[in-house]
């Protein structure tokens, strides 16, 4: 089984506290996003859990303690970090305070188990073609040797990013592939292994590797792994990862990302950040008279002898 702890929220950020917990006690209640009556239970167990993965903006608040999950499970770590200023990111780090976080965590734990992301890759007046080649281009040259690999996408069209981000502009086909031919020679230059990820599109015409984040390639080269034949069935469409199981809640992330797809609604995220209690098994509130308590279906996926080797 893997373990996605930062697909609904940024819990390294905002939640570490609560997270470190979960792992100290063994287990993790995460409410059903459609169905909020039925509350799963997840074993936090390294027999189970093949792979924890963490993916944050900000993993200054749990470097210090960091050891105390990484110590007994197998874990990669996805760090984003984007172009953007407060604008479209309010309360993300600076890029320069970002990379030198990114910088001590790759002491930490080795580049080879982390990924940098960069995205999504959007546009407007502000944020052009050309600010994004520089912008990353600069990046490039700061983070290859502390990275094991760049993964970028460009933005989805959500409905309500009409009304969270009225100046956003479509990104055209020849738009994407100025960007792809110009982001896949950066690369090149650096020695970055680029692709994408969840795209629809083939870049591989400019060096560009088409792949999922979470696979079993990704993770046997990073952590010495050595998987079953195991299917990636994928998240959502045009994924090619691994199937993986979520923690915590959406609309719980105070980043303010105007981009973001876990948040519907920025200030209802900011109330529900208010109802977190680090010693509850769930991220927001408590349990309920009327919840039903499930377990989680936790399947290991590895070929256990051999990953001890």
């Amino acid at each position: 089984m893997i373990l996605n702890t930062g697909g609904r929220t940024d819990t390294v950020q905002y939640y570490s506290e609560w997270l470190l917990n979960r792992f100290r006690e063994g287990y993790v209640l995460s409410r059903n996003p459609l169905f909020p009556e039925i509350v799963n239970r997840i074993e936090l167990n390294p027999e189970t859990i093949d792979v924890v993965v963490f993916c944050s903006k900000d993993y200054s608040p749990i470097l210090e303690r960091l050891y105390e999950i990484s110590d007994r499970f197998n874990c990669y770590y996805h760090y984003t970090i984007t172009a953007y200023d407060e604008d479209i990111e309010p309360r993300v780090p600076s890029i320069e305070k970002s990379i030198d976080t990114l910088k001590r965590l790759a002491d930490q734990v080795g580049p080879e188990k982390i990924g940098w992301r960069y995205d999504p890759v959007l546009l407007t007046d502000k944020y052009t073609i050309q600010r994004h080649l520089d912008t990353f281009g600069w990046m490039a040259g700061e983070l290859t040797p502390f990275v094991d690999r760049c993964i970028f996408s460009f933005v989805e069209m959500y409905k309500k990013l009409e009304v969270n981000m009225p100046e956003l502009k479509p990104v055209s086909e020849a738009e994407k592939l100025t960007l792809a031919e110009g982001l896949g020679r950066i690369a090149r230059e650096n020695g970055l292994w680029l692709q994408t990820c969840a795209t629809k599109e083939n870049y591989e015409q400019f060096g560009i590797h088409t792949s999922g984040c979470m696979t079993t390639e990704i993770f046997s080269k990073a952590l010495g792994l050595d998987f079953k034949k195991t299917p990636h069935k994928g998240n959502r469409a045009g994924c090619l990862c691994m199937e993986s199981r979520g923690l915590g809640d959406y609309n719980s992330c105070p980043n303010g990302c105007r981009y973001c797809y876990a948040n519907k609604d920025h200030n209802k995220a900011m109330q529900n950040y208010l109802t977190h209690d680090p010693d509850s098994p769930l991220l927001l509130g408590h349990l309920r008279p009327n919840d039903r308590i499930q377990p989680s279906r936790q399947v290991s996926m590895l070929n256990r002898e051999l990953s001890l080797f």
